[in-house]
């Protein structure tokens, strides 16, 4: 049997950064998903109702990749309350010609949180007006300041605003991304102000119900919902979805049943047959983007198995060049 490399989150955050390569390659993961024959089956989630949690399965096998993950990625959102994350997890790599186990990447979910991010700095790259310079993040936990990054990483950020519902911890994440990314953020008590002052407009909350409301968004805004990715998580108004210009599934299957779409839906406000272009279809020039300054455009960002094995295998391939992590035969 081969050697099977372990690696652990320490080592992991030093081989795969939030940067442009990582942005870069989940882009691509999202163009290969649109050029045809991913192999995605649908997430499967187990909910902890009890203890307000979930874990999530996701994986994709992409054709010419040596390797696939299979990520597993519990989310228990009371867990801060006992002074634990709420995200952790761990992905399982293997041999895409033989199926034999390759790796283990014990991440505690920082990949997860990586590819999330990098993720909306793809939206956000392809979709964003090219001078949108102010961000205003829904939430204050772990995704929303890397996702404050994200978009530094892809347009010229200059001021951000954050909102969370716990203005303590919105007022902590603004200082400390004050320091880190050296721009103006400023924590808010007013989200509909918040929002509307916004020319990108990120929610990473795992809300029920809505926290932004249509008639406070504006023309040429960028909004990236990255919060609901099951059945029950919903944090736009149905309505946006209808006010839009341009709506931007990452999956169209998986938005239908866990995304915003979802919600849409539900309301009756788009029908179930109606189709878009996905995100991947706009990254491979397939389908257009933002066509002009005024567009009001909505990405659906429910995370994709593909943008697991992407960067499993970016973490893979720099971690073998270097030489890191532990090895053993099973």
């Amino acid at each position: 049997m081969p050697d099977i490399r372990i690696l652990t989150e320490a080592e992991l955050r030093g081989l795969v950064p939030l940067d442009r390569d990582a942005v870069d390659c989940v882009e691509q993961g999202f163009t290969t998903l649109a050029g045809g024959g991913v192999e995605m089956p649908p997430i499967m989630t187990l909910l902890v109702p009890d203890h307000n949690g979930e874990v999530c399965v996701k994986t994709a096998y992409v054709p010419g990749v040596d390797s696939f993950a299979m990520k597993m990625s519990p989310g228990f959102f009371d867990n801060p309350k006992l002074g634990l994350p709420s995200t952790t997890g761990l992905m399982v790599v293997f041999s895409s010609r033989t199926g034999l186990l390759e790796a283990l990447l014990l991440d505690n979910g920082y990949l997860t949180d990586v590819r999330t991010a990098a993720a909306g700095a793809v939206a956000a790259r392809h979709l964003a007006r090219e001078d949108a310079r102010r961000v205003c993040i829904i939430g204050a936990g772990v995704q929303a300041r890397m996702q404050l990054k994200a978009m530094t990483l892809v347009r010229g950020v200059d001021s951000a605003v954050i909102w969370a519902r716990d203005t303590a911890k919105a007022e902590a994440a603004a200082a400390s991304l004050r320091e880190e990314l050296g721009i103006d953020v400023q924590a808010a008590t007013d989200a509909s102000a918040a929002v509307a002052s916004a020319d990108i407009v990120v929610t990473t909350t795992p809300a029920a119900g809505p926290v932004i409301l249509a008639d406070w968004l504006q023309p040429g805004q960028l909004v990236i919902a990255m919060g609901s990715d099951q059945a029950h998580k919903c944090e736009l108004e149905p309505a946006c979805l209808a006010c839009a210009d341009l709506y931007v599934p990452d999956s169209q299957a998986q938005c239908a049943v866990k995304g915003e779409l979802r919600s849409a839906i539900a309301a009756g406000l788009i029908a179930k047959d109606q189709s878009f272009a996905e995100l991947g279809g706009i990254t491979a020039g397939q389908a257009a983007g933002r066509r002009s300054a005024s567009d009001l455009i909505i990405a659906d960002l429910t995370g994709t198995g593909v943008q697991d094995t992407a960067i499993a295998t970016l973490a893979g391939s720099r971690a073998e060049a270097a030489g890191a992590g532990a090895t053993f035969t099973s």
